[in-house]
């Protein structure tokens, strides 16, 4: 296409076009939308993403291209065998990784689990910090959250390494990074310990930490909203228990009997 009808189809115009294309334009995303959709190609490949570095790459995003969850996870499991990055059930059955946001009982439940299964307990958040050298809250506020997810993808890789059987008790924000998600996903048995946003908050606070209050009301919008930001991965573990149903005890068995099923059936 020529700039001036690449221009009229985007409905830009022909001088901002041209600032875009000798990288002197200063454009919206918006902009560049309605450029990709002129050029009748992704946004992605506007922005040099790495999908679309090569004609392979282009090809498996358009393979791809609104395929529902279950055919996605299908494919990445296949992919996964593929390259041989799966691990054998037999193995992943024997580390169990709890997932979800802090005060879903992850390091009480896990701690009992653990116990029972005369499995190791492995506390990843205090692994990151004996890899740092300092608290999780340091590592952040000195460093960056870049940096803590580096720490984070070091401790579980040598977790992984470490311990054959072992009760994973995972930071709630890990699914937020796909590399150590995928990593977890490859090499453990997930279950995700879920919780009404009311006893997140109330455990939290249990624990002695009062910074979810110091917002007042809003802290719970706020707790809210994280909440189904990462459903959509929490929900991509093995097992979902709610923590919120049932006492401590009752909770506990039926965490038991998820562990027991997975270990079976691997």
């Amino acid at each position: 296409m020529t700039r001036k009808a690449t221009a009229q189809a985007a409905s830009v115009s022909e001088r901002h076009l041209a600032n875009l294309e000798y990288g002197t334009g200063n454009a919206s995303i918006l902009v560049l939308l309605q450029v990709s959709k002129a050029l009748q190609c992704s946004l992605a490949e506007i922005l040099g993403d790495v999908s679309t570095s090569s004609p392979e790459w282009l090809m498996i995003r358009e393979l791809l291209d609104g395929r529902d969850e279950a055919t996605l996870f299908r494919v990445r499991s296949a992919i996964g065998e593929l390259i041989g990055t799966t691990t054998p059930h037999n193995q992943q059955g024997q580390r169990i990784a709890l997932i979800g946001l802090r005060g879903a009982g992850k390091s009480t439940l896990g701690k009992m689990l653990a116990q029972e299964l005369n499995f190791s307990f492995v506390e990843l958040s205090a692994e990151i910090e004996k890899f740092a050298g300092c608290t999780v809250a340091e590592i952040q506020a000195l460093y960056g959250q870049n940096a803590y997810r580096r720490y984070e993808r070091r401790a579980l890789e040598e977790a992984i390494q470490i311990y054959p059987q072992a009760i994973i008790a995972t930071p709630g924000g890990l699914v937020s990074d796909p590399t150590s998600f995928n990593e977890l996903l490859t090499h453990c048995t997930t279950i995700w310990l879920k919780a009404s946003p009311e006893d997140h908050m109330r455990r939290v606070i249990d624990q002695g930490d009062n910074r979810p209050m110091a917002a007042s009301k809003e802290a719970m919008e706020d707790l809210k909203s994280i909440l189904a930001a990462r459903q959509a991965f929490y929900s991509k573990a093995n097992f979902t228990l709610d923590t919120s149903q049932q006492a401590l005890n009752e909770t506990f068995l039926k965490l038991l009997e998820m562990a027991s099923n997975a270990m079976q059936t691997n």
